[in-house]
């Protein structure tokens, strides 16, 4: 065995079997770590660490800890295997553990920076030691299972834009086809995937782009439908606010002026409600007969809201005059 080798590795338990394992593979795998030295000293238990569940790596997705995804690759599924690894290689370890101890806590709101770090630490003695007094690691790992690209449903992070591009129409029928089994809250969810995907494309392009254009007319039906959800759910603040959005670019969207409408009449900004109701009648006609009833309905509102004020007022007067 030679000391020059950076990667050592001993079979403790032999493997079911060999599958390459290429980029874009998910692995799943327990380790333990040992600091190596004078004594062996056990740092880290996945079974005992975090949320206590198996280690879950992409491979080719640039780890923070390269070296694991070298020794995964020399692994058979259901080996155990002690892999000591030499300490030029895992200089990042005891920032990857701190992550890992910290998954089943609250997040932490710590300063990061280069002074804090040389001053307080990184909050465990154990890691502060290592990043203080490098030295060598032993892994101790047990390969679970390995899925292949094909067989597991990537997360956006791991997708190329074309890939991310094609979700989008499929979340989108998705939603809708969740919002007429009125599954409101996971129509919003397939929505907002969508969204999400739309906007982090945008931000690529500049605004008067013609793909920045392309991508806005693409996104503003999809808005229109998590709008309509909030509306259902009587989130009225965030309709008005996305109804905005979309007419900032569409002036004329008349889903987006009668959404903003009853969403004003719910959050009573009567005013702005029936300036939009007035508004959609002129550009459309046909919406006459339904826009008058809004504005009959609204006009029962005011005049209920007139009269519960006028009681309000008679109630105080009214106590008032009793106490004195």
């Amino acid at each position: 065995m030679s000391t020059g080798t950076p990667i050592t590795k001993n079979i403790i338990h032999v493997g079911k079997k060999y599958v390459p394992i290429e980029d874009g593979s998910k692995v799943y795998f327990h380790f333990q770590t040992w600091k190596l030295g004078k004594d062996r000293i056990l740092i880290d238990d996945s079974r005992k660490m975090g949320k206590k569940e198996p280690m879950v790596l992409v491979i080719g997705h640039k780890f923070k800890l390269e070296c694991w995804e070298t020794i995964i690759k020399m692994m058979a599924i259901g080996e155990v295997a002690s892999f000591h690894v030499k300490k030029e290689l895992v200089y990042s370890y005891p920032f990857v553990s701190k992550t890992l101890r910290e998954l089943d806590q609250e997040q932490r709101i710590k300063h990061s920076c280069t002074m804090t770090l040389h001053t307080e630490g990184i909050g465990y003695a154990d890691l502060d030691g290592l990043i203080n007094q490098p030295c060598d690691l032993e892994f101790v790992i047990e390969l679970l299972k390995v899925e292949n690209s094909s067989e597991y449903e990537k997360e956006l992070w791991q997708m190329s834009t074309e890939e991310k591009f094609n979700m989008i129409p499929e979340l989108k029928k998705k939603g809708n086809m969740l919002y007429g089994q009125k599954l409101f809250d996971e129509a919003e969810k397939a929505y907002t995937e969508a969204l999400s995907i739309l906007e982090q494309m945008m931000l690529r392009e500049r605004k008067c782009d013609n793909e920045w254009i392309t991508l806005n007319k693409i996104k503003i039906p999809i808005l229109l439908n998590y709008a309509q959800c909030k509306l259902i759910k009587e989130e009225y603040y965030s309709v008005i606010e996305h109804c905005n959005t979309i007419l900032q670019h569409d002036k004329d969207n008349e889903k987006a002026l009668y959404r903003r409408a009853k969403a004003h009449t719910g959050a009573w900004n009567p005013d702005a409600a029936e300036e939009d109701f007035r508004r959609l009648k002129k550009l459309n006609p046909a919406m006459t007969a339904i826009c008058d009833k809004e504005l009959e309905y609204l006009k029962k509102l005011r005049h209920e809201k007139t009269e519960q004020d006028r009681d309000a007022l008679k109630n105080l007067f009214g106590t008032e005059i009793a106490a004195s």
